[in-house]
């Protein structure tokens, strides 16, 4: 697998670093989660069934577990020999503490020159909030992301999902792969720092470069695009539709499958500019056409015709989805004692090197033995140099 023989001792819990250890672990590394003796949080977090937290299974599947604790000599000794035979160290404290705990970068690269210390945090280790406390909602509200959902007359709008520690975890993961690079040819490792609230800031996109070319802030769109129309859900006979027609020739499709091929050239409607202008007016054209049939029949016209479509999906609809399925989406992994527990599948699909379930998520300190014994008896653990 691609990231056999690389060793990765994750000292993180709840989301944003468990997400990115196991992107890692999906690729084939060995990643040793070190937990205090009460374990991760989120062991009780979410639905549980028969003593089991799903929600931990998907966040922590092809790991070991190891329980230390990190108050003790012991603890911080075993560390210590876990991180001399590492290729990788994750951490998602809030900035110092490790060092408080005894493993300053001096420390770091004393035990481990070439080792990749990823640190992912709340606001970043520089600056006047470095020292603040921070959550998924507290990024979304000061990274501008929330600023930017729902509609013009509703108050601020989070994501759904817990998005901040999301894309924090895929860039520590991207970040750990690319320093991993260097140090294999060079023998030199470093430091990476991730954080939620510039993760975020990072996403802003084309709402961000529009401020800073024109100084204005644009207003929330609510499902509508901010730089393009007709774009958004629109209500069909008996649901939604979405609808992307992202330029003019897109929207020439849309207009010739609706049946009014003349707006293509009509004068409030030719370009994407003048579009937006009117956006009301030809929202309440393509709006009236959609209401006439169901969602399945536009879906299928729609696409037919070259127009990026599709129907607004439930949960339950998603994984019930053939597409969804045919891309192994959804994954059913035995865990011992607890039977089939389904999870999310790997968006990354590597051809040669796919990414693999090896093993459950583990229980808590299940492998403490076994990774002891290594310490003891085996040649150094990490296969990197």
């Amino acid at each position: 697998m691609p990231l056999s023989g690389v060793r990765v001792v994750d000292l993180t819990r709840v989301l944003s670093g468990p997400f990115c250890t196991a992107l890692l672990a999906d690729l084939g590394a060995d990643v040793i989660k070190v937990e205090a003796p009460e374990g991760d949080s989120v062991r009780r977090q979410g639905a549980v069934r028969d003593g089991l937290s799903w929600y931990f299974a998907n966040f922590n599947r092809n790991k070991r577990s190891i329980v230390l604790d990190l108050k003790t000599d012991v603890g911080c000794e075993i560390l210590t020999q876990l991180i001399a035979r590492a290729d990788v160290l994750v951490e998602n404290f809030r900035p110092g503490v490790l060092a408080r705990m005894g493993f300053d970068a001096a420390r770091l690269k004393a035990l481990r020159p070439n080792l990749v210390v990823c640190s992912i945090n709340g606001f970043g280790g520089d600056g006047p909030y470095r020292d603040r406390p921070a959550f998924d909602f507290i990024a979304q509200a000061m990274s501008g992301f929330m600023s930017v959902n729902g509609r013009a007359d509703d108050p601020p709008l989070r994501s759904g999902l817990p998005i901040s520690d999301l894309v924090a975890g895929l860039y520590a993961a991207l970040a750990i792969t690319a320093a991993l690079r260097r140090a294999q040819a060079s023998g030199e490792g470093q430091s990476v720092e991730v954080s939620l609230t510039n993760g975020l800031i990072s996403l802003l996109a084309y709402i961000a470069t529009n401020y800073f070319a024109t100084g204005i802030v644009p207003p929330r769109a609510g499902n509508d695009h901010p730089i393009a129309a007709p774009y958004g859900l629109f209500a069909t006979r008996d649901g939604h539709v979405a609808l992307a027609p992202p330029d003019n020739a897109f929207f020439g499709r849309l207009m010739d499958a609706l049946g009014v091929p003349e707006l293509k050239d009509d004068p409030l409607f030719r370009t994407q500019s003048v579009r937006l202008t009117n956006r009301t007016r030809i929202n309440a054209i393509v709006g009236g056409k959609l209401a006439l049939q169901t969602t399945e029949h536009w879906v299928t016209a729609l696409n037919a015709a070259g127009v990026p479509c599709g129907p607004v999906y439930g949960v339950q609809d998603v994984f019930s989805d053939p597409q969804v399925l045919a891309q192994q989406m959804v994954l059913e992994v035995e865990h011992p004692g607890h039977g089939l527990v389904r999870m999310l599948g790997f968006p990354m699909k590597l051809g040669e090197t796919p990414c693999q379930v090896r093993r459950p998520a583990p229980a808590l300190g299940e492998h403490t033995a076994e990774i002891l014994a290594e310490l003891r008896n085996g040649p150094a653990m990490s296969q990197q140099t």
